[in-house]
């Protein structure tokens, strides 16, 4: 399993993840997160769970909100929070699963950014034949 060093990097954590983690870190709920924000709290989940992605000037704030670095929230490096604590060592085959669970979820949004990308370009294309 991940050690301190790499618990929230890139390779093993999302930005949904690292954003997750420091809104718990410093105690705040998603609706009082959400406020601080002007944003709608179905807005701050669906970052959570990486189903958007905010803006740079929301990603600035979150940053301050949250006291880690832009480069931490972005991408894992930098001032940020500290691995969680598990309270003992996590059995061989689930550290396997959640390794597996995370490379799914990023080939999955990758593959949708493609199919997005895909579809935006098909429409386009189709807007002449119509």
């Amino acid at each position: 399993m991940p050690d301190d060093q790499d618990w929230y990097s890139e390779a093993t954590a999302t930005f949904g993840d690292r954003l997750a983690g420091a809104r718990e870190a410093v105690g705040l709920t998603q609706p009082q997160l959400a406020k601080k924000l002007g944003v709608k709290v179905k807005t701050l989940r669906d970052w959570e769970e990486d189903l958007s992605e905010p803006r740079a000037n929301r990603i600035q704030m979150l940053a301050g909100l949250l006291n880690v670095s832009l480069s931490w929230l972005l991408t894992g490096e930098g001032e940020g929070i500290d691995a969680p604590e598990l309270g003992g060592e996590i059995p061989q085959d689930m550290s396997a699963a959640l390794s597996e669970l995370r490379q799914l979820h990023t080939e999955m949004t990758q593959l949708s950014g493609r199919m997005a990308r895909l579809e935006k370009r098909l429409r386009k294309s189709s807007e002449g034949l119509l």
